[in-house]
C-alpha cells in the first residue's frame, strides 16, 4: 500500500537527489514538469525502480520540510493541468499527485510510473536524468540503448547478466553441498541453481559460485581509528566459491573477537567480555554477501579499526524496499536466487531478524546509507582502555592488580614488529630480530601474563593482538 509519509521520509534519508526523485519547493513550469515527468519515468525504469517521484515543499539542498503552495489543480491553457499533461505524454501515464501535511506544512508528492515497453516522452521527444541534471536522451546514444535494452530484457541482475568468464567449475561448490548433506545433480544442477542465463551461458551467480569466483575478499586491519594510520595487515578470502569466501570471513570474525577477562568487583568467578557482539557481526557479513551488487563489478568492504568494524556493501536497499521496512526486518532481497541458495543450505533465514539483530544492540544509527552503497558500524568494546599519548608512561590506572608493569627493550621490539605485522610466527620475530626463539618466546610469555599480548587462532594461521590495539606505552627498564 502506497504510504505518502513513508515516501518522503525515505527519500530525504538521502543525502543527495538520486535520478529517480526530484525535490522543489514552489517551482512550477507546466512543459518543464511533463518532461520531468518524461526523465523520472525512464530514470526509474533505467535503476530498477518501479516508481520515481517528485515532490513539492522539500528544500532540495537542506532535505528540510518547508511546504508548498503548489495547486496541482490548476489550469493550463483553458484545461486541467493533469489533462494537459497527459495529453502530451506517450505512451499514456498513469502519474498521480497526492498531498499530505508533516510537520504542519503542506507536501505534494507526484508518483511516476517506471518506463515499461519504451521510454516515456514528452511532447515526442524522451528524456533521462544525468544525476540531478534533466537532459534529452538522444544525446546520450549508450544510455539510451541500455534503457531499450532493460525495457526489452528486463532490470539486469546476476541471473540475467552472461559473466566475462566462461571457463568456469564447480568442484567445490558441489562439496560444499556434500558436506550440508546435500547431493546435486552433476547433470542439472547449473539449471536448477539458477547459474545459466536463457542462452545457456554462464551469468554472474555462476561466476561468484566457481571455484575461482574473480572477485577479491579481502579483511583489513588498521592500527587506530582511521585509514590514515598504520596499516597492520590484510587478509584475502576471495578468487574462490563465495560460499567459502563467506565462511571464512565469518572464522576470521572468531579469530579476532578478543576474549577480554573482566575482574573488576570479582568475587567468585570472571566475566569473560567478547571485543564486539559475534550475533551482530555475523548477520551485517551475511547482509553484506546476500544484498551486494555484484552487478557493480565491486565487492563488500570489511574494515577493522581500533574502535569499530566497518561493514560495507555495494548498492543501496532493493528498489521496493522502503527505510522503514528495512529497519522492521521486512525481508526483499537484492539477489533473488543467491537468497534461496543461502536458505537452502541454512545459511541465512527469510525472516529478516538480521536487522532488528544488529539495531536491538547499536540502534539505528549502526547503519549509514550511501548513494552507493550501506554501511554498518560494530563498536569494538575495549574494558581495558590503553592511552595513545606516547608521552605517558604507564597504562590506565584500571590495571586490576594497580601495578603499573615495566617493558623490556626486546618486549617493545617485539610488540613494534607485531604491530607491522600481527600474522607473524615466532621463527619470523626471532629472524627480524635477530634473537633466539628462546628468548623471543620468553618475552611473548612475559606480555602475555601482563595482559598485553594476545594470540587468536592457531600457531600458522592465527593472529596476534595487542590490548587496545595501539602500542601500548609502559615504562621501559633497563634489561640486564
Amino acid at each position: 500500500m502506497f504510504n505518502i509519509e513513508t515516501v518522503i521520509n525515505d527519500l530525504r534519508t538521502f543525502e543527495y537527489e538520486a535520478e529517480w526523485f526530484e525535490f522543489k519547493e514552489n517551482w512550477f513550469d507546466a512543459d518543464q514538469l511533463g518532461q520531468y515527468i518524461s526523465a523520472l519515468s525512464n530514470a526509474a525504469a533505467f535503476t530498477g525502480r518501479s516508481l520515481a517521484y517528485f515532490v513539492w515543499g522539500i528544500n532540495d539542498s537542506t532535505h528540510e520540510i518547508t511546504g508548498t503552495s503548489f495547486n496541482y489543480n490548476r489550469d493550463v491553457r483553458g484545461e486541467p493541468l493533469i489533462h494537459y499533461l497527459e495529453r502530451q505524454l506517450t505512451p499514456d501515464l498513469n502519474f498521480i499527485f497526492r498531498e499530505t501535511t508533516m510537520f504542519t506544512r503542506r507536501v505534494v508528492v507526484l508518483s511516476i510510473p517506471a518506463a515499461k515497453t519504451v521510454p516515456t516522452a514528452y511532447q515526442r521527444t524522451r528524456y533521462i536524468r544525468i544525476g540531478s541534471s534533466k537532459e534529452r536522451l538522444d544525446k546520450y546514444p549508450e544510455r539510451e540503448s541500455y534503457l531499450f535494452s532493460i525495457l526489452r530484457n528486463g532490470y539486469p541482475t546476476i541471473e540475467n547478466t552472461e559473466s566475462n568468464y566462461q571457463d568456469l567449475t564447480f568442484e567445490r561448490l558441489l562439496t560444499y553441498y556434500n558436506i550440508k548433506g546435500i547431493s546435486l545433480n552433476k547433470d542439472t544442477f547449473k539449471k536448477n541453481l539458477g547459474l545459466l542465463t536463457p542462452d545457456g551461458k554462464y551469468n554472474i551467480m555462476a561466476q561468484l559460485l566457481s571455484d575461482n569466483s574473480h572477485v577479491p575478499i579481502r579483511f583489513s586491519i588498521f592500527s587506530g581509528k582511521s585509514k590514515s594510520d598504520k596499516l597492520y595487515s590484510i587478509r584475502e578470502f576471495g578468487y574462490q566459491c563465495l560460499l567459502y569466501s563467506l565462511d571464512e570471513v565469518l572464522q576470521y570474525g572468531d579469530v579476532l573477537n578478543l576474549i577480554q577477562v573482566d575482574e573488576t568487583n570479582r568475587i567468585v568467578e570472571r566475566k569473560d567480555i567478547p571485543l564486539f557482539e559475534n550475533r551482530a557481526f555475523r548477520e551485517a557479513i551475511i547482509n553484506a554477501f546476500l544484498h551486494n551488487n555484484w552487478l557493480s563489478g565491486n565487492e563488500p568492504m570489511f574494515t577493522f579499526f581500533s574502535d569499530r568494524i566497518e561493514i560495507l556493501s555495494r548498492g543501496f536497499l532493493p528498489p521496493d524496499q522502503t527505510i522503514e521496512g528495512f529497519f522492521a526486518g521486512e525481508s526483499i532481497p537484492v539477489n533473488h536466487k543467491l537468497s534461496e541458495i543461502f536458505l537452502q543450505l541454512h545459511i541465512s533465514e527469510k525472516t529478516g531478524r538480521g536487522v532488528p539483530v544488529i539495531t536491538n544492540l547499536y540502534g539505528k544509527k549502526a547503519f549509514e546509507f550511501h548513494e552507493n552503497s550501506i554501511m554498518v558500524t560494530i563498536p569494538l568494546n575495549h574494558i581495558h582502555s590503553i592511552k595513545d599519548n606516547p608521552e605517558e608512561e604507564s597504562i590506565p590506572s584500571k590495571s586490576t592488580s594497580g601495578i603499573k608493569p615495566q617493558m623490556t627493550k626486546t618486549q617493545a621490539r617485539i610488540l613494534s614488529e607485531i604491530r607491522n605485522n600481527p600474522n607473524m610466527t615466532i621463527s619470523q620475530i626471532a629472524l627480524a630480530l635477530n634473537l633466539s626463539k628462546s628468548t623471543i618466546n620468553k618475552s611473548i610469555a612475559a606480555l602475555k601474563r601482563i595482559g598485553i599480548l594476545h594470540r587468536q587462532g592457531a600457531k600458522r594461521k592465527g593472529l596476534w593482538l595487542v590490548s587496545g590495539y595501539d602500542m601500548p606505552t609502559f615504562k621501559i627498564k633497563t634489561e640486564k
